[in-house]
């Protein structure tokens, strides 16, 4: 039978938990607050996991976790908390926690979970449901700021990563933060008091993107009349973020290889090679798989950085994390004025909120300084979006037109059998044509691409990883 302690001050919530597993297998002690936690976990080693909540009357869980961790390094903990935190997710791995869980869970989740904490390989069975008020900190900073599971996961990726100077690789289309990603790892790491620096691969020729880099000799080239120090050597000790890595040409990439493996390199114009420690980020908004079949991606170096590697999903596939990043928007661009920081009209936020923002997060606070600089109201409203007004006045009649192009054939294909499809399958007619119609489209773009996904997905509109689930459920292998 597997012990495990629940430190958590909502006695129903702790009970509708412990009802989840079955009382032959689990025996389950109950703490309301986490001042005994230590005391307990140091006199008594028969628990096999402590299960914490993040908000406790006298001391954070974090706290707790922090002391359990001094007298028993072994035990696993799972951190559980009321709200989404990217901060509380970073630090709670970073610490040693096994696992960092959001409420309301997902049930079979948080079983399977509390299992292989435990050792165990048990199946998670049906439960009763446990209710659990979920409430957002849509102020935080963190790493990104949002409640979907996938930026929680990349905060606990995040606190994983901090732990070592291992490189990273971040994948993400423009816009979606991954500089903001490459910030937190190092602000949380053991390198967070020296250096952060970054270059972006794209922005300079190779010529002087190698000189940035390495740094050159006096008399390397003309025009070289000093030594210049590049920034893998400025950020040595700390941590050197590379952007667009893929733009990097294959000498460079080649240079950098030998910086990862052996922690030496030459200045441009130089013989004498020079040690570093320097931790290497890297982020790339391309297919790197596709350059290294292009033959412009070192195989060897995109190996050594996929390692560890962080993708970053595009806004279009968070929508709801939309709202929240527009609110602390509003607040960051109010300026003086941020102790009333002007609103946003629901009908703004509805299209917002639809709105499939190419430019990510980086567009979407683009055009909310605006609104705010623009806007003449307290209350924004749509037309204070350049998202709006700009799409509807260069796009209207392309808009129409695509509806008149496409709407009759449209509707001659479904017209004849709509009939059928009523007496069929009444209340599911629009279920089943919108899976039949996803189908169709995704199926006709890959054949036009000979199976590419990347391709496909590019043209569609939605990330790699929406493609493939969609692969995979409508078997289009």
């Amino acid at each position: 039978m597997k012990k495990i302690l629940l430190v958590d001050d909502d006695k129903n919530l702790s009970r509708s938990l412990a009802n989840l597993f079955d009382a032959q297998d689990f025996n389950f002690d109950f703490l309301e607050d986490g001042s005994e936690v230590k005391k307990i976990i140091a006199g008594n080693s028969k628990y096999d996991l402590v299960m914490l909540d993040v908000n406790l009357p006298t001391m954070s869980g974090l706290e707790v976790l922090k002391e359990i961790k001094k007298v028993n390094k072994t035990i696993p903990v799972i951190v559980i908390s009321g709200f989404v935190s990217t901060e509380n997710a970073i630090q709670a791995i970073r610490e040693g926690a096994f696992e960092y869980l959001t409420k309301p869970f997902e049930l079979k989740k948080l079983v399977a979970t509390v299992n292989r904490a435990c050792g165990l390989t048990a199946q998670p069975t049906e439960a009763p449901s446990v209710s659990h008020a979920n409430q957002i900190s849509s102020g935080e900073v963190g790493v990104m700021i949002g409640k979907a599971p996938e930026i929680v996961e990349i905060a606990k990726m995040v606190g994983q990563l901090s732990k070592s100077n291992a490189p990273v690789l971040i994948v993400g289309e423009q816009g979606t933060g991954k500089e903001l990603v490459a910030k937190a790892i190092h602000r949380n790491s053991l390198l967070s008091s020296n250096q952060f620096l970054s270059i972006n691969c794209a922005s300079m020729p190779e010529s002087l993107l190698e000189s940035e880099l390495f740094g050159h000799e006096k008399g390397a080239f003309t025009g070289a009349y000093y030594k210049r120090i590049g920034k893998i050597e400025q950020a040595n000790q700390g941590t050197l973020f590379l952007a667009d890595i893929g733009k990097a040409s294959m000498l460079t990439q080649s240079k950098l290889l030998r910086v990862l493996q052996e922690g030496k390199f030459e200045r441009v114009g130089g013989e004498e090679s020079i040690d570093v420690d320097t931790r290497l980020i890297v982020s790339s908004s391309g297919s790197l798989v596709e350059a290294m079949k292009e033959g412009s991606f070192r195989v060897d170096l995109f190996y050594k950085l996929k390692v560890a590697s962080i993708y970053i999903p595009p806004l279009r596939d968070r929508r709801n994390d939309i709202p929240l990043l527009v609110d602390y928007f509003l607040g960051k661009y109010s300026g003086n004025n941020s102790d009333n920081p002007k609103r946003i009209s629901k009908e703004a936020m509805q299209y917002l909120s639809g709105y499939d923002w190419p430019g990510n997060v980086r567009e979407l606070e683009n055009n909310v300084q605006s609104a705010v600089m623009m806007g003449r109201s307290d209350i924004l409203s749509l037309d204070d979006f350049p998202a709006y007004t700009e799409r509807n006045s260069t796009n209207g009649k392309k808009n129409s037109e695509i509806k008149s192009d496409y709407t009759d054939s449209f509707k001659n294909i479904i017209e004849p059998v709509m009939p059928k499809l009523i007496l069929n399958s009444p209340g599911q007619i629009y279920q089943f044509l919108e899976s039949a119609f996803e189908r169709a489209i995704i199926s006709s773009c890959l054949k036009l691409f000979n199976g590419n996904q990347v391709k496909t997905s590019e043209s569609l509109g939605i990330s790699r990883n929406t493609l493939r689930d969609r692969i995979s459920r409508y078997d289009l292998y």
